[in-house]
Formats: structure tokens, sequence, C-alpha cells
């Protein structure tokens, strides 16, 4: 490869948020190389989320790494950016039933979503919720990488990688070789097709497809509106313009790897429990597209050596928690692999849960 070195010590496969995050921790370290298949870093979740910080989501385990990524995604250290990456919506977990502890009646939920159908009657509020600018996060995390002197290639698929003594013989689909100490694997739905072409028997990381849709409708004023989602998890909406909303079914449909397309069933699901909270009327669909969130099969990300190879890091399973969680998952990420202490961000996190020796 014309202007790179031959040998890594550590070759990140995926430039998505987590092969990003990971490689700006450790990139002033090791000598770091991310391969991303596509020409774009984040081309198929990273890059069509729609991300919020939501403390309550994704359950305990990983609530405890959104929690220690807030103040990093709120206030960033002046040398990674110059702003923050939040801005604060609060969200609005709706319910049919009426009253109980913590929760707000029906009069309450009138003034903060006006022609809410009469069906919805209490709700618990989360103040925090926040979008995230996952774009400028995204770009923030690879501008480190290349600060600290980690390398990207781009349209540069991992094809096959052995082990030959202390170091992997890698080749790339585009012809070209190299050598590295450390495969990770940050391949997001890929990431056991990586596996498998390490020689490393895969986790059972699933890729699930995320639909979504921005909506023209009948009312204004929608701008600030909070993130609105049911406690059954069947959908959730977020005003985006002054008269247009982003909405999910909150589908999670499985699929084998691949660029995600949205199918006109899951639109019009969409559409028609939009239309069973509130009375605004659809005057138009303005975007549709979809993303992939990957999953291990206990939803819990996966941050280790392989307990069967342990020049295999895996890095995968992010679901769609990764991108509120990236700041400290790639502290305790890189913390593991580097065999180091952890960052004060995630040094309070017990690593057990993430580790891939859990699925024995």
């Amino acid at each position: 490869m014309a202007g790179f070195p031959s040998h890594f010590d550590v070759l990140i496969v995926g430039g998505g948020i987590a092969g990003a995050s990971l490689g700006a921790e450790i990139a002033g370290k090791k000598s770091v190389l991310i391969v991303e298949a596509e020409s774009q870093c984040g081309h198929h979740s990273t890059g069509r989320s729609a991300a919020f910080w939501l403390e309550s989501y994704g359950g305990p385990v990983v609530a405890q790494l959104t929690k220690a990524s807030h103040p990093f995604l709120a206030d960033p250290p002046s040398d990674f950016s110059d702003h923050g990456f939040l801005r604060t919506r609060g969200a609005v977990h709706l319910a049919t039933a009426g009253g109980g502890e913590g929760r707000i009646g029906r009069a309450a939920l009138e003034k903060l979503i006006p022609g809410l159908l009469p069906k919805w009657r209490s709700a618990i509020l989360e103040p925090g919720c926040a979008d995230i600018d996952v774009a400028g996060l995204h770009a923030a995390f690879l501008g480190a990488f290349h600060k600290n002197g980690g390398r990207l290639r781009t349209d540069s698929a991992l094809k096959s990688a052995r082990r030959q003594g202390p170091e992997w013989q890698v080749d790339l689909a585009d012809g070209e070789s190299l050598t590295a100490g450390i495969i990770v694997d940050a391949a997001g739905a890929w990431a056991d097709s990586v596996a498998r072409s390490c020689g490393v028997e895969p986790l059972g990381i699933a890729p699930k497809r995320r639909t979504m849709v921005q909506l023209r409708v009948g009312r204004s004023g929608l701008r600030e509106l909070p993130l609105v989602d049911d406690e059954a998890g069947t959908f959730y909406f977020k005003g985006e313009g002054d008269r247009t909303v982003w909405l999910s079914p909150h589908d999670e449909i499985d699929t084998e790897p691949c660029d995600a397309a949205p199918e006109e069933m899951d639109v019009a699901i969409a559409i028609e429990r939009f239309q069973n909270v509130v009375d605004w009327p659809v005057e138009a669909v303005e975007r549709r597209w979809a993303g992939l969130r990957s999953f291990a099969p206990d939803r819990v990300p996966v941050y280790g050596f392989d307990p069967a190879q342990p020049a295999f890091f895996w890095c995968a399973g992010q679901g769609g928690f990764g991108i509120q969680t990236s700041p400290a998952a790639a502290k305790l990420a890189a913390a593991i692999l580097l065999g180091e202490a952890a960052e004060p961000t995630a040094a309070k996190i017990d690593p057990s849960p993430f580790l891939p020796h859990r699925f024995g």
C-alpha cells in the first residue's frame, strides 16, 4: 500500500462509531490502521442514526456506559472538540393506563403534546433526553484518531486473515496484504463474517433493520417536540422541523448484513402507529431510510479478546446504543485491549459483563 506501513500493532476492521472511537483512544499508544469496506466511514449504521442520549435505553448494564458518557458528550475536552454534542430535548414515555407514582396525567400531557389522542392517559418524563450530533461526534473521533497518528484506508474490506506466529497475515479485498499484532472486529453487522474470515468462531452478532421516516404533518411548532414513545416500545417520534417529525415503528427486522433499505410495509406500519397517537394530518412522506443495528445474543455489547484466539478483539454488538455509549465504551475497550487501568470516564465500570467469555 503506497504510503502505508506493511505492519501495524492493531488493525481495526470497521470505521463506524465503534472503530473510530476505539481508534482515537489507542492511536497514540499503538500503531493503528482502520480498514473500512465502504468509501465512507459509518455508511450503514452510524451515518443513518437518529441518535439520542437516553439514560433508560438499553437496560441497566448498558446504562452504566450511557451515564458515564454524558459528561464527555456534553462538554468534551478542548483538544477533542470546541463544542458539545448534545441538545436537550426531553422524552415522554406514554401509557394507556392512568395514574401511578412518578407519572404525569392527561392534563399535563395535552400541554406537552397538543392533539394527543384520548387513549393515552399518563406518561413518565425523562427530561435529560438529548439529541446527539452524530456526524459531528463521529468526525471528531476520526479527527482525534488521525491527530494521534492513526491511519485510515477506505474501500478496503478484510478478505481473510490467518495467525502465523506472533502476527496476523492479512489479505484485503483490493489485493493488498499486511501484518498486524491484534485484529479488532468493529465491523457492526459484519462482525461475525469478519470473525469467520479470521478463523474465529462467531458469537451470534445479529443484524436487525430499523426503519425511519420523515413526515410533514398538518401541525406547526414541532421543532422542539420531545421524543415521544410508548412503554411497549412500538414507536417513537421526535420533532425535526417546524412541521416535520422523524418517526420509527421501533422495528427490529432480522436481516443479513446489507445496505439496508426501508420496505413499504414497514413505512406504512410506522405511519399507522403515529396516527394512533396524535390527530395531526400526515401531508407527505418526505424521506425514508433504514439502518442496521447489531446485537449480541444477550443484547449487551461485547468488548474483549476472544477466549480461543487472544489476538482477536471483539468490539461489537452495540445495538442501538453504540453512539450514546461511545465515549465510555471506547475507554473501557481500550483499557481491556491495552491491559491498562481504565481512564476516569470508565474507571468505575466492571468490564466482566462485556467480555466475550460470557458466551462460553
